[in-house]
């Protein structure tokens, strides 16, 4: 019960399989479904009405609307405006996953290395086809920039190549170490809580806080998530 690490096992709820293939559904597989669910009825409800002064909730989800529209204005410019709604999925997906996950007793799809790679995966694959469909096989220049001498080209090349194939790796390891981190420090101090009983004072005062700095950190990752995705979608856009 103690075990910090306990919250990241995977366990069926309804299992079975085909042909082989394990598809159980899983904990993982319902706080994914929640995360979907949660983000369609915040949507539907917040934007039933469509004041023209809005209530709190409405404002809420116009400032998300907002923020990452000007993250594409800002990172991508005017010809990334199409791609909003792909952006703004992503954004939506990877900040309830985040939030999801701090609900007691609910499993944070986004500690495991497996969600945030596929996540990642299909960011970068969606901005190399995107590439390839805007610019043909000019969107290789993106690997030898103009202006560098010819003799570099056989060094600059690769280390470009390999830095644009580590892409989805670092956006998947980033957002899967933050939050396994912070989520494994929290199950620690609610083991001294439980260890010491009526004198955890201290360390549930810690867990509060810790709770709010998850809350900041799940905000905060989809936040940086989202920039390297515009960052990546301004490369196939205009080859920078």
């Amino acid at each position: 019960m103690l075990d910090p690490l306990h919250q990241f096992v995977i366990s069926p709820i309804f299992g079975f399989r085909v042909g082989g293939v394990d598809l159980s559904f899983t904990n993982s597989s319902l706080a994914v479904f929640m995360t979907f669910a949660l983000i369609c009825i915040v949507f539907t409800v917040c934007l039933s009405s469509k004041k023209l002064i809005p209530n709190r909730a409405q404002a809420l989800v116009e400032m998300t609307y907002v923020l990452v529209a000007g993250l594409i204005d800002a990172n991508v410019g005017k010809k990334g405006r199409r791609y909003f709604p792909f952006v703004f999925s992503v954004f939506l997906f990877v900040l309830f996953g985040n939030l999801v996950g701090l609900i007691p007793y609910m499993f944070t799809f986004t500690s495991h290395i497996i969600a945030t790679f596929t996540v990642a995966i299909i960011v970068f694959l969606f901005i190399t086809i995107l590439g390839i469909v805007l610019h043909g096989f000019d969107f290789l220049s993106l690997f030898a920039p103009k202006g560098v001498p010819k003799f570099l080209l056989p060094i600059l090349v690769p280390v470009e190549m390999i830095s644009y194939l580590t892409r989805p790796v670092s956006l998947a390891v980033r957002l899967f170490a933050n939050m396994m981190a912070g989520h494994t420090m929290m199950k620690v101090f609610a083991g001294f809580v439980a260890m010491v009983g009526v004198y955890g004072i201290a360390p549930i005062a810690v867990n509060v806080i810790l709770t709010g700095f998850e809350v900041i950190v799940a905000i905060l990752q989809a936040y940086i998530f989202t920039i390297l995705t515009c960052v990546y979608l301004n490369d196939a856009i205009h080859l920078h």
